[in-house]
Order: structure tokens, then C-alpha cells, then sequence
């Protein structure tokens, strides 16, 4: 296996064997390694078909202080399901301590490591190495990614046994640690699912599916995996928001190893009894979570069987989940609309290469009124447009004859760029806009898009002005690109409602614990929902030119192609439903990008592009 940077630390994989008609590659201690002297490193494998899976080789007797080091690290990046081979680099009080599951460090390149001579000898009984490396991102407890920087130190400790003379490490790392490229071929992104707290048990359809991206190791039984951690509970960040319709303890029921799929595409899932008494609405929630979840993960699970308590408690199957909860990514748009070459709202239908526009019904498309930016609710009911000075927010029905009230909102910023941002209706009809007066920044939100704007509280320490709003189809997770001097970032926010105040007052929005989903990017140019946990973003690296990629909210990048070059973007929009295409403004006018195909040409004079949302 080659290596996947150049200069740096060698890998070595003495006696490794590749065994291609079962797929299994065995990853050997090292035993080319040095017998003494400073350990270069240990560099990531580079990234393997997802169907071969690596399996790490025990010590062998006599080995070295440096291929003990090495054969450990080796062992995390192999597909072991509980680290037994790891565990046999250890002495056996470290491996009693050693949870290798509380945390995973990610570098940008495999973890160097560094002899420590200071007060100890190889030909001794004891020695230290420290590993090193640059931080790229962590995956805690809970399977959370976050991206990451800085330095990474970390203290291994190594003892000799008295009466086998063998090494074995005594002072592990914390967790696991490997490099980027290792951890792209041991863990995969998928979406758990939990409900919104605006909504209770039983309001279907207007319960809100929402996605909770998590990484599991992809060799190792996915599946049980992702159950388990559906039962476990939301991640920390998403928890407040959320609402999981497993009662509080459940679990699979003890001795439960794995979960297969009947040849019906049919699973099975036996809870223990703290699930036995739910009632059959609940049940099909939680059929549906676990539905939501698998398909999210493989495509081979077409119903949901619980049972608990020696009986079955419900099923439920792929067309009646979509029924109990509702997901951004099966939501169909009709239309995609635009700005025309009179500033006026058009549209299109959305699933077909049409590239005749007509105007919307009522004052937007009808009227006179010029805009710069617009907005369509989600239902396709109602439709809200910025002027073209970026100083009124109107909205209006998209009923004929309807006609252009006075503006909902008015900026006093003194020019159009420190105005109002195009607006962004949520799930539950209301509307959100950004005012960018340096004055007076706010972020504001109109219910069902009329009346007294409500100011929504932001994070303190926010630094920047809010360029851009979008809200996720689940209601719950906004997406920001906040400016800062010449640099602009997207951050992604959860959205809190407080308590009604008293005499009718309105609940207290709030945003909260702002994270960026775009730490490569030094400018977010133009950015779209584009997922339950995915958006595309046209943007800058350090030094570089315009790229346009997706990313997760977690700040990770996902798997699968990137959008294909488009060069001058200005705007973009994606729907949550995949099988519409990506359309952007650009220097050659209104473009969309179907699937597995090159940017076409829709309009030369056009603006603006949206789905709704």
C-alpha cells in the first residue's frame, strides 16, 4: 500500500496479506519497522474499496518497542468491531482502562510519532513516544463530528515485562486516533431521525422529520450500529430541539448481536421492556424513526417490525412512514421560480426541462413591483420579495387579481448591500429576513409572513453581519453566512421557541450554538439547503478561486460527487428533494444541473432562482 502524502513519516506492513477473493486485508504489526531508533510516523492507508475490509495482526513474540507503536495504530484504522487486536498491544490494566469508543482525533495525515530519550532507553524496560499531527476534526460519545485545529500531542507510554521480556504500551492515547484518509475508510455519515418539539405525538402529518448526522464505522455492522444509536438519544446539539418516541431507557433486548433484514426486506427489532406498553400511534413513530434512519443508511429495509415484551407492538412500512412524520427530502416542489428581465416573479414546473417561464398569480408576477430577491413558502401559497433597493419587504398571495399591499418591513441601511437579505420561509409559514443596517442588524421573523416583525435573539459574541438566511425544511436548523471584514462563513444554527408571554404575547425565537459548516472556506459566495443534513455552497479557499461543493452540517464533507464546475455563481438553490436539479445564477444567466449531467442554460435574462423554502 502506498502512501497518501509526500515527505513525512512511511508506513510499513510487514507480512501484510490481501486476500481478494473474501475481501480481507490483514495489516501486520510492522515487523519491517526499526528495532530502535526514532519512529517516523505511521501515515494513513490509502482509501480502499468500501467492499474490502482490513483486518490488523497481534504482535509477534520479541517485537520491538517501535512495531508494538506502529502495530497499535495500525489496529485502529483496521475494521475490529470491539479493538481486540488493538487490545493486544496493550498491557492488561491499560486495556481494562482504554475505552477506544469515547472519542476518535482525526489529523491530516497519519500520526507521527516522536521517541522521547529524556530519562529512559530503548534497551531498558520502559520508553515514551509522543504522537503527533495536525487536527482536522473529532468524533466524540455520542458519534458526533466536529471539525477541529491545532496541534495534536498525545503521550504513549511503553513498559517491557519482566517475566516475557515482551513490550507492551501501559499508557495508551485517549480514544482512537488516525488519519484522514484511514478515517474516510473506516466511517461513513449517516442520518439518524428524530421530531421536532413544535409538534407533538399524533399531529401527523405535520410532525417534522429531523436528520441527525452521525458516523458509524462502515465494516463493522452498520446497522445494529445506527439502531442502537437511534435508541441512545439525539446528539447534544440537536437535543433541545428534538423529541425521540422511544421511551426513556430502551434498548435492543440483551443479548441482541445483529439486526439482518428478512429475504422481505423486512427487519425485525426486538426492544427490551421499557417499550412493551407504548401505545400503536407511538409505535409507528418509532417504526418510523428507525424506518427513516435505516433507509437513510441502506435501501434494502422496506418495513419496520418492533416487538417487545414477548409480542409483536406494531409494523409499519416505507409508504405508511411518510404518512406519520414528514422529511425536506420527500417534499416535492412544483415550481421553480425566478426573477425575469423586468424584475417580476416567474416560474417553472420544477421536474421538467421547460425553459418558458410564466408569471406567478397575483401582485409579485402581475404587479408592478421591481424585485431583487424572493422567497415562495413551502406550500406554494405565498410568495415574499425584497424591492430592488433592498429597502421594502413585500408579500403576497399567489392568487390573481390579489393586489401589492404596503411593504411588510422597511430597511433604513444606506445602501442596498446594508438592506435586507432575501428572505427564507420556514416549515411552519412564517418568514425570516435579515436586515444588514450596520445601525441596527437584526434577524427578524414575520409570522405567516405579516405583521409586526419579531427580532430572534442571536448568540452572543455573533461577530459579523448576517449576509444571508436560509431555514431547513424540519423547521428547527437555520443556515447563516455571516461576513466578517473580507471573509464570510456559513454557520449553522438551532432555532428555540421560548414560552408565550402573557396577554397573547408572541414566544421568543432564539438561535443558538452557531457552528460553521464551511471551515476549509475563506468566502461563501452563494449557499441552498440541499438535504435533511446537506448544502450546496458556491465559496473560496485561501488563495484560491470559486468552488462549488456540498457539505454537512456537522462541518464534514460528504461522500459522493461534487456539483460541477459553474463559474461565476452569484445565487444557488437545491431542493431537499435530490431529484430536482441544482439551479444557479451566473455569469451566463439561469442554469440547472440534472442529475449526472452538465450545467444547461434555462434563461439568459433571469435572477434570483429559488424553490421554495
Amino acid at each position: 500500500m502506498g502512501a497518501d502524502r509526500e515527505g513525512g513519516a512511511r508506513r510499513s506492513l510487514g507480512r501484510a496479506g490481501v486476500y481478494a477473493a473474501c475481501g480481507v486485508v490483514l495489516l501486520a504489526g510492522c515487523a519491517s519497522m526499526p528495532d530502535s531508533g526514532d519512529l517516523r510516523g505511521v501515515e494513513s492507508t490509502p482509501r480502499q474499496d468500501t467492499q474490502v475490509r482490513v483486518f490488523a495482526m497481534p504482535p509477534h513474540d520479541d517485537a520491538s518497542a517501535p512495531e508494538i507503536v506502529s502495530g497499535f495504530l495500525e489496529a485502529l484504522t483496521s475494521d475490529d468491531p470491539d479493538y481486540e487486536i488493538a487490545r493486544k498491544y496493550l498491557t492488561k490494566e491499560a486495556s481494562d482502562k482504554w475505552r477506544p469508543l469515547l472519542s476518535t482525533t482525526v489529523l491530516a495525515d497519519g500520526p507521527g510519532i516522536e521517541a522521547d530519550h529524556v530519562g529512559a532507553r530503548e534497551d531498558g524496560d520502559s520508553i515514551s513516544y509522543t504522537l503527533t499531527g495536525a487536527r482536522v476534526a473529532t468524533v466524540d460519545a455520542q458519534q458526533a463530528y466536529a471539525p477541529a485545529g491545532g496541534d495534536y500531542s498525545e503521550l504513549m507510554h511503553l513498559t517491557r515485562d519482566k517475566k516475557t521480556k515482551q513490550w507492551r504500551i501501559d499508557v495508551p492515547p485517549r480514544g482512537v486516533v488516525m488519519g484522514k484518509s484511514d478515517f474516510q475508510r473506516n466511517y461513513m455519515s449517516v442520518d439518524k431521525y428524530y421530531f421536532a418539539t413544535n409538534t407533538t405525538l399524533g399531529t401527523s402529518p405535520h410532525t417534522a422529520a429531523v436528520a441527525d448526522p452521525v458516523y458509524v464505522r462502515r465494516n463493522v455492522d452498520p446497522m445494529t450500529e445506527m439502531v442502537r444509536s437511534l435508541l441512545k438519544g439525539p446528539t447534544s446539539w440537536l437535543n433541545p430541539v428534538v423529541r425521540s418516541s422511544f421511551p426513556t431507557g430502551t434498548a435492543l433486548t440483551k443479548g441482541t448481536a445483529s439486526l439482518p433484514p428478512d429475504d422481505q426486506n423486512r427487519l425485525t427489532v426486538p426492544l427490551n421492556d421499557k417499550a412493551a406498553r407504548v401505545g400503536l400511534t407511538q409505535c409507528h413513530e418509532m417504526a418510523a424513526q428507525l424506518l427513516f434512519t435505516l433507509q437513510n443508511l441502506t435501501p434494502t429495509v422496506d418495513e419496520v417490525v418492533l416487538r417487545a415484551g414477548g409480542r409483536q407492538l406494531c409494523s409499519l412500512t416505507e409508504d405508511r412512514a411518510e404518512a406519520v412524520a414528514a422529511r425536506g427530502s420527500v417534499q416535492h416542489a412544483e415550481y421553480l421560480y425566478f426573477l425575469n428581465d423586468k424584475h417580476r416573479l416567474v416560474r417553472l414546473p420544477a421536474a421538467t426541462k421547460d425553459t418558458q417561464a410564466t408569471p406567478v398569480p397575483g401582485a409579485l408576477g402581475e404587479g408592478d413591483a421591481e424585485l431583487k430577491s424572493v422567497a415562495v413558502s413551502r406550500d406554494e401559497d405565498m410568495a415574499a420579495g425584497v424591492g430592488l433597493d433592498g429597502k421594502n419587504l413585500y408579500v403576497g398571495a399567489l392568487v390573481s387579481g390579489g393586489p401589492l399591499g404596503d411593504p411588510e418591513l422597511t430597511s433604513a441601511g444606506r445602501t442596498e448591500e446594508e438592506r435586507l437579505s432575501a428572505p427564507s420561509w420556514d416549515a411552519q409559514g412564517d418568514l425570516w429576513v435579515a436586515d444588514r443596517n450596520p445601525d441596527n442588524p437584526r434577524l427578524l421573523l414575520l409570522k405567516e409572513g405579516v405583521g409586526d416583525p419579531l427580532v430572534v435573539k442571536t448568540p452572543p459574541g455573533l461577530e459579523g453581519r448576517i449576509e444571508s438566511v436560509r431555514v431547513a425544511a424540519d423547521g428547527v436548523r437555520i443556515a447563516l453566512v455571516v461576513k466578517q471584514g473580507d471573509k464570510s462563513s456559513l454557520l449553522i444554527g438551532r432555532i428555540e421557541h421560548g414560552e408565550a408571554g402573557k396577554a397573547g404575547e408572541d414566544a421568543a425565537i432564539s438561535v443558538h450554538e452557531l457552528r460553521s459548516a464551511t471551515p476549509e472556506l475563506e468566502e461563501v459566495t452563494a449557499m441552498s439547503w440541499a438535504g435533511d443534513s446537506r448544502l450546496v455552497v458556491a465559496g473560496r479557499e485561501r488563495g484560491g478561486v470559486q468552488t462549488m461543493r456540498y457539505v454537512q452540517v456537522d462541518g464534514s464533507t460528504p461522500e459522493g460527487p461534487v456539483p460541477a464546475a459553474l463559474s461565476g455563481v452569484k445565487e444557488i438553490t437545491a431542493s431537499e428533494d435530490a431529484r430536482l436539479p441544482l439551479v444557479g445564477y451566473s455569469e451566463d444567466g439561469i442554469v440547472r444541473l440534472p442529475s449526472g449531467m452538465q450545467w444547461q442554460k434555462v434563461v439568459t435574462d433571469g435572477t434570483a432562482p429559488v424553490y421554495p423554502g
